[in-house]
């Protein structure tokens, strides 16, 4: 099988940064696309940034445009998200999503089971 962890969280004051990583393990054949997710309390998960194998494409949703920025290393099945300049509503919980084959035709998500971002003074 496939285990994803999330790492990185924590809690920043307005303005500061954090790095998000998550790693895949396991039995992986390749890995597809990667993103990121987020959801504050009482709201639903929203989508925040992907990337596609080859790192040739990287899009982000408006909220985090020009704040952060997401990147991938393939030989170590890593994926990163970069924040800068947080705001207090970018607090919730951060969750990665990787498509992963394990036999080199049928992808599949995994997710990890996330890491909390605190956004505050």
């Amino acid at each position: 099988q496939v285990q994803v962890v999330e790492s990185g969280g924590g809690l920043v004051q307005p303005g500061g940064s954090l790095r998000l990583s998550c790693v895949a393990s396991g039995r992986i054949f390749s890995i597809n696309q990667m993103g990121w997710y987020r959801q504050a309390p009482g709201k639903q998960r929203e989508w925040v940034a992907l990337i596609t194998s080859g790192s040739s494409t990287k899009n982000y949703a408006d909220s985090v445009k020009g704040r952060f920025t997401i990147s991938r290393d393939n030989a170590k099945n890593t994926l990163y998200l970069q924040m800068n300049t947080l705001k207090p509503e970018d607090t919730a919980v951060y969750y990665c999503k990787m498509v992963v084959t394990t036999t080199g035709v049928y992808y599949s998500d995994y997710w990890g089971q996330g890491t909390q971002v605190t956004v505050s003074s």
